[in-house]
C-alpha cells in the first residue's frame, strides 16, 4: 500500500509538470493526459488522484502558493531585521508579479483559476476565499505600518491596501509585454516611497 509521503510525492509531481506545461504552452494545453506525458505517469494515474482538470489546477494553485510563500519568507529573511514593512510589501509585490523565476506559470495558472471560478460556483467560493484572506494579511501588514508610526496616521488602512493590491493589475501587462519588469518594480517603488514618506 502506497505510503501518505508516496501519496503526496506523485501529487506534487504532477502539479509540477502541470506548472511546466502552463508556463511552456499555456492552460489551453494542460490537458489531463498532457499533464500526464509530462510527469511521466499514466493518465489513470492522473485520475486516480484528480477527478477533474479544475480538481487538478486547484491543487496546482495551492502548489504554487506554497512556493510563492517559500519565496516570500526567504525575502523577507534576507532583509534588514526587523525588516521594514515597505520593504516587506515589496519583497510581496515583486513575487505575486511574473518577474522571478517560476512566478510565470504561477502566474497564468492565477488567470486560468480565476476565470474557471467564473463558472464554478464552488471554485469561485474557493477562489473568492483565497484572495480575501490574502488581502487581510496585507491589511493587517499596513495597519501595524499606521499604529507604529511608519505610515500617516492620515491614511485609510482599506484603502492602502486596495491600491496596493491594484499593483499586482501589473502581470497581465508583463505577460504580454506591454509593461518591461524595470517598469513596474519603478512603479511598486515610486507608490511604496509615497506611502512610507509622509509620516
Amino acid at each position: 500500500m502506497p505510503k501518505q509521503g508516496d501519496h503526496r510525492e506523485r501529487r506534487d509531481s504532477i502539479a509540477r509538470a502541470l506548472w511546466t506545461i502552463v508556463e511552456q504552452q499555456g492552460w489551453v494545453r494542460a490537458t489531463m493526459r498532457e499533464v500526464a506525458r509530462e510527469a511521466g505517469v499514466s493518465l489513470g494515474q492522473v485520475q486516480h488522484y484528480f477527478s477533474s482538470r479544475a480538481e487538478m489546477l486547484t491543487f496546482a494553485i495551492e502548489f504554487a502558493a506554497e512556493q510563492t510563500s517559500r519565496r516570500v519568507a526567504q525575502g523577507v529573511a534576507a532583509l534588514d531585521q526587523p525588516p521594514h514593512p515597505r520593504e516587506v510589501l515589496r519583497v510581496i509585490l515583486t513575487e505575486f508579479l511574473p518577474l522571478q523565476p517560476g512566478a510565470r506559470a504561477t502566474s497564468q495558472m492565477n488567470a486560468a483559476y480565476v476565470l474557471e471560478a467564473l463558472h464554478d460556483p464552488a471554485l469561485r467560493q474557493q477562489v473568492a476565499d483565497g484572495l480575501r484572506e490574502g488581502r487581510a494579511g496585507v491589511e493587517r501588514l499596513i495597519r501595524a505600518a499606521i499604529n507604529d508610526g511608519q505610515i500617516s496616521p492620515n491614511r485609510d488602512p482599506a484603502i492602502e491596501t486596495d491600491q496596493i493590491l491594484a499593483l499586482t493589475g501589473f502581470a497581465p501587462l508583463l505577460e504580454l509585454g506591454v509593461l518591461a519588469p524595470q517598469a513596474a518594480l519603478a512603479a511598486i517603488d515610486q507608490h511604496l516611497d509615497r506611502l512610507f514618506s509622509d509620516t
